[in-house]
């Protein structure tokens, strides 16, 4: 299943010697200081660092802990946009057997690259580790470590357009281009609102609208539309970053193009803090819309049929730049439609479907447990929260805090992510070929096998195949592994479960079912991927404990990677798990 309607709310990992071990492979064995020992800031130390940034380093705190902010807390925790605003708290709540969300040491709530800057040397200096959190959604626990220093910034979160955008530094007569500059510290729905809801272009940003930019670019960032539009990595035409050495450098094709292309999909927080992107922007389709439904089978041998006519059908009518999302698989013989489109109307999307509408009504082995709704709206619209309103429409909840800002949403299946604890998470691309007529069968019959160990999702979206020529070649000159030009969809296996954060009544580790699911997600993964032995994974996405990460998300562009870290950040001041070393 995806992860919007798979992973529950969670609950705060207590801090197993197993957790402990891997932390310190992750910090470097050693290479930071921890708090007690010689050489671990004085509070004069951090008093010093506090005046340099103007008063802007605190010390988080779980606001659920505290008795102060307790009761505001237990209101808005099922908020994303309040747990984002907190520094002591993560969007991601744990990994079983991993970690957990824990407050830093310190934190910089940076209005500026300057001030990052002097957090980054200052860091240096005292060996005191850095931890980078804009959204901080991160599955691989990268947005938090206890007896770091958090350079959060959220506080950087203007979006601005511009008509012709021209990089700094590119040579005479360079035409510029529709952009938008975007702080590090905006989250998509901030990007959405003022470029399309506003600015009527469209920008490439991810699904979920309390995302950070930054993060998702630097990772590689699918949208829902990514076969239309491209990768966020692939839009980046420019980036403020401050690098190992405490620079703010402006770096693009023209200025220190390796570690430009580094930061397109080379790997959150890996080579330096972005402080500010420019994106490309395009031009804004007239509809976007969406189609659901729940198929039902009644046997064995139907569901295996159902499955391989999707795929038929997906191949033949929905594998290109109109559509995205994805199909998700279930042990009970269920398949649910969650797919949306842009660039059609009502009719041209009914009409994509109508065949497999068609070979669904002629047999009795099926049925819609869930009625089939494909519906378009003003593309304009699709992030304004104001329209759902007036349209008696819930498929967003806004941000319902005093003083929020009104254009603030969530998508409704997006409240489940809150602190999710995560017992497994597993990604893996699908190559094209497995879509032909001679090996569709078996494609067919791996999902189904696979389905029963651990419901999952094909997320179309999330696979490059289909796409036009110029949105491959973009997405040719970015760091992510090539095997995402040729795939057809990202299949991710993924479960958590009932768990809270600390502080949060009824907190309960059930270690047990945490194990079943890992057990059962990795079975999955293992009866899907014998069709794509040794398929790459997405980074953002991905198992924390994934096997030969290094070539799963970089690919041939892992030697490559591994130059620019070298150049960049010698003495490996930016560590994150599975990162670039």
């Amino acid at each position: 299943m995806d992860r919007r309607t798979l992973l529950k709310t969670a609950l705060v990992l207590p801090l197993l010697p197993f957790a402990a071990r891997v932390d310190a492979f992750v910090t470097g064995e050693g290479r930071w200081l921890k708090p007690g020992a010689a050489g671990w800031p004085t509070d004069a130390d951090w008093d010093a660092l506090n005046r340099q940034v103007g008063g802007r380093l605190s010390i988080p705190k779980n606001p659920l802990l505290d008795p102060a902010t307790r009761a505001e807390a237990l209101a808005n925790i099922d908020n994303q946009f309040y747990v984002g605003d907190q520094p002591g708290l993560t969007q991601t709540g744990a990994y079983y057997r991993a970690w957990t969300s824990t407050p830093s040491a310190r934190v910089l709530a940076a209005e500026s690259a300057q001030d990052i800057a002097t957090a980054v040397t200052w860091a240096r200096k005292h060996r005191v580790r850095l931890v980078i959190r804009g959204g901080g959604h991160s599955y691989l626990g990268a947005s938090n470590a206890a007896d770091s220093l958090l350079i959060w910034t959220r506080r950087m979160n203007t979006v601005d357009m511009v008509d012709g955008f021209v990089p700094q530094g590119a040579r005479a007569g360079t035409a510029g281009v529709p952009a938008a500059h975007v702080g590090a510290g905006a989250m998509w729905i901030d990007a959405y609102h003022a470029v399309t809801t506003t600015g009527g272009r469209y920008i490439q940003g991810g699904g979920c609208t309390t995302v950070g930019c930054a993060g998702f670019a630097n990772g590689g960032g699918f949208g829902s539309f990514s076969k239309g539009f491209g990768t966020g990595a692939s839009n980046l035409l420019e980036a403020e970053v401050v690098t190992a050495d405490g620079r703010i450098r402006v770096v693009n094709a023209f200025q220190d193009p390796e570690l430009f292309w580094a930061l397109k999909g080379g790997g959150g927080g890996s080579f330096g803090v972005i402080t500010r992107l420019t994106f490309r922007t395009h031009e804004l389709p007239d509809m976007i819309g969406g189609v659901s439904g729940t198929l039902q089978a009644d046997s064995d041998d139907a569901y295996a049929a159902l499955v391989a006519q999707l795929l038929r059908h997906f191949r033949d009518r929905l594998c290109n730049p109109h559509w995205g999302e994805s199909m998700e698989f279930h042990g009970d013989r269920r398949v649910d439609l969650k797919m949306l489109f842009q660039g059609l109307d009502d009719d041209a999307a009914k009409a994509a479907w109508q065949p497999l509408l068609d070979w669904v009504a002629a047999r009795p082995a099926y049925r819609w447990s869930e009625p089939f709704w494909a519906k378009a709206l003003p593309a304009r619209r699709f992030w304004d929260i104001r329209f759902y309103r007036d349209h008696g429409l819930h498929f967003a909840v806004p941000d319902d805090r005093p003083g929020a800002p009104a254009y603030h949403m969530m998508w409704a299946g997006d409240k489940e992510q809150v602190g999710t604890y995560l017992y497994a998470y597993t990604s893996a691309w699908l190559p094209s070929h497995l879509l032909q007529d001679g090996n569709l069968a078996t494609l067919a019959t791996a999902i189904v096998e696979a389905s029963r160990e651990q419901g999952f999702a094909l997320h179309f979206n999330k696979g490059l195949f289909g796409a036009s020529r110029e949105t491959l070649d973009r997405a040719r000159d970015t760091a992510m592994n090539p095997e995402v030009l040729d795939a057809f969809a990202l299949a991710i296996i993924a479960t958590g479960g009932p768990s809270v954060f600390e502080g949060l009544p009824g907190a309960h580790r059930d270690d047990a079912k945490a194990q079943r699911g890992e057990d059962a997600t990795r079975r999955a993964y293992a009866r899907l991927t014998r069709v794509a032995p040794g398929a790459g994974a997405y980074f953002s996405e991905s198992d924390y404990f994934q096997k030969d990460y290094r070539k799963a998300y970089w690919g041939t562009n892992a030697s490559r990677l591994a130059a620019a870290k070298r150049r960049y950040d010698p003495d490996g001041v930016f560590v994150v798990r599975n990162g670039v070393a």
